[in-house]
């Protein structure tokens, strides 16, 4: 059941869980980028493409559903990319069929980089998130915060070895 006033203000419960979500997110996000940047030379934005990639069929993908996974306009993901391609974690590959396609492809470098990343980033997601709450809570978490809009349901945080369709879609380990 969703809370709406007739007001045009936020305040009590509404206010504080708005405010909570807001600072806590960018405190998190900051948190882990920090450590992803000091352990490996990545951030969340470099890390959340490898991953796409590494989940993807051939560990590739269109620059538009880049562009549209990671929310981000072409031209941000062409600057990110760009920057990925430089460090050798991923490659571009044109669409034989069509010249306007270009796709992304993740190297072995990147998928091992991506791979050492994980642990790091899953220590990060555990110290700074899950710590905070019983297993009881993140099921309700889990299902309320899937009531907002662009929660497209549950996906893996980490790459591993088996093949997409054989990766159970709850998971967030590194094998």
């Amino acid at each position: 059941m969703a809370v709406s006033t007739p007001s045009s203000r936020l305040d009590g419960a509404a206010l504080g869980a708005w405010r909570g979500y807001l600072q806590s997110h960018a405190g998190i996000v900051r948190e882990l980028d920090a450590d992803l940047i000091a352990h490996h030379g990545l951030t969340v934005r470099d890390y959340e493409v490898l991953l796409y990639l590494a989940q993807a069929d051939e560990r590739q993908l269109p620059m538009s559903a880049l562009s549209e996974r990671t929310m981000l306009t072409r031209s941000g993901i062409t600057r990110l990319v760009d920057g990925l391609v430089d460090q050798g974690m991923i490659e571009r590959i044109s669409c034989e069929r069509d010249a306007r396609v270009s796709y992304a492809r993740l190297t072995d470098a990147g998928h091992s980089k991506l791979r050492e990343a994980g642990r790091t980033h899953v220590a990060g997601i555990e110290r700074l998130f899950l710590s905070n709450f019983t297993a009881t809570e993140l099921e309700q978490l889990a299902e309320l915060l899937g009531r907002l809009p662009g929660a497209t349901g549950v996906a893996q945080c980490t790459a591993g070895d088996e093949a997409p369709a054989a990766r159970p879609s709850s998971r967030c380990s590194v094998d």
